[in-house]
């Protein structure tokens, strides 16, 4: 997996950003516009957590059976693939990725990433992806577990309600679904990311945040850049 690197903006090899945060705080966004931005690759780590959540759910696996969630990781091949718009996510080789968007999906994501195996199989697959640098990987733990030493960090966050309304916004006019039940279902899956035992969510100390509750996309965006942009500049004025 490589993309060409910008002639204006050539990274360092190895380079590293690392994007984390809570649910609906724009991550997947922000890290496709830095990886255009820059010529990196954009790896997708909540996708990744997705992909595995929907074998668990078509084995009919209960999401609280970590015997046997375990055992269906050690036969699990998940890949991406950089694509136009987003990642082609493939498990066992199939393409699921217009399949894991659902809320059923997010919320089964959310219940087995709280078990330590099942993150410590994930943060090698992911480590795998970025050994060789040069890209953007977002998650929830990429800043303090899974790139500790990246070369960028960045937090981003929002209020619960506004994180919540983009989230019933992405859903479309057809939803059923009110948007406060959008709401406390994010409420919840942020108690579940921020208190759970092994990795939690919480920002690296060397992240810069970035709160995004008052901001447009576009500035969230132009402010990420030029936090990027200032450590390449730094980093190639050592070279």
């Amino acid at each position: 997996m490589s993309l060409e690197a910008s002639p204006a903006h050539p990274p360092p090899r190895k380079f590293v950003i690392a994007i984390d945060g809570p649910a609906g705080a724009g991550k997947s966004t922000v890290a496709r516009r830095l990886a255009r931005r820059f010529g990196l690759l954009n790896l997708e780590t909540g996708a990744m957590y997705r992909a595995f959540a929907l074998k668990a759910l078509r084995a009919e696996i209960p999401l609280t059976e970590i015997a046997g969630l375990e055992a269906l990781a050690a036969e699990t091949s998940i890949n991406l693939e950089p694509g136009n718009e987003e990642n082609r996510v493939l498990v066992d080789g199939e393409d699921v990725t217009g399949l894991i968007r659902n809320p059923t999906v997010t919320d089964a994501a959310s219940r087995v990433s709280v078990f330590p195996a099942i993150r410590a199989w994930m943060v090698r697959l992911q480590q795998d992806m970025g050994a060789y640098g040069g890209v953007v990987m977002e998650g929830r733990d990429i800043g303090t577990v899974v790139f500790p030493d990246a070369d960028v960090k960045i937090f981003l966050d929002a209020a619960p309600e506004v994180r919540g309304m983009r989230r019933f916004d992405q859903l479309g006019p057809k939803s059923v679904v009110q948007p406060e039940e959008v709401i406390g279902e994010l409420r919840a899956r942020d108690e579940r990311d921020r208190n759970r035992t092994d990795s939690p969510l919480k920002a690296a100390p060397d992240a810069v945040l970035i709160d995004s509750t008052r901001m447009t996309l576009d500035e969230v965006v132009v402010t990420a850049e030029a936090i990027v942009a200032a450590r390449l500049a730094g980093a190639t004025s050592i070279l």
